[in-house]
């Protein structure tokens, strides 16, 4: 996949909550042992029981364009030459509980309907700084 982020963009920090998610090239979501309710961003505690164990479980990565907005205005200069572009939250089929942000590839910005269904697929960058390989989850129109 060509690179859609600009080269000089910044990059998510990487901890120990979150590393799965952004080096495994899996849509890798955090469940928490004790309720096993499966939450997204990743914390260190459960949004529903309190608990603070917890594992990881793979999303097939389908969902729906759940919401989305249409970026005319580059709101940095990095942004100039990808405007209009669209970026969509996705509720997961799989979690529906789950949604996940990220820009929608392959479909003009005029097109991006609500309920579209998308699959996941993933911009692999360098972190410039640590030279870790990050995949950044983006979304590709699923065709009927």
């Amino acid at each position: 996949m060509s690179r859609f982020l600009p080269e000089a963009w910044m990059l998510p920090i990487v901890d120990d909550l979150n590393r799965e998610f952004f080096t495994s090239g899996k849509l890798l979501l955090q469940q928490c042992v004790d309720c096993q309710t499966v939450q997204h961003p990743p914390e260190e505690v459960c949004h529903q029981c309190q608990g603070m164990e917890f594992v990881h479980v793979e999303s097939a990565g389908r969902g729906a364009v759940y919401s989305f907005a249409v970026m005319h205005y580059p709101v940095h200069a990095e942004l100039q030459s990808a405007v209009p572009y669209a970026v969509v939250l996705v509720q997961l089929d799989d979690h529906p509980s789950v949604r996940i942000v990220g820009n929608c590839l392959d479909v003009p910005p005029d097109e991006v309907e609500i309920d579209m269904p998308v699959q996941v697929t993933w911009e692999t960058l360098a972190d410039a700084e640590t030279g870790e390989q990050l995949r950044m989850p983006q979304w590709q129109a699923i065709r009927r």
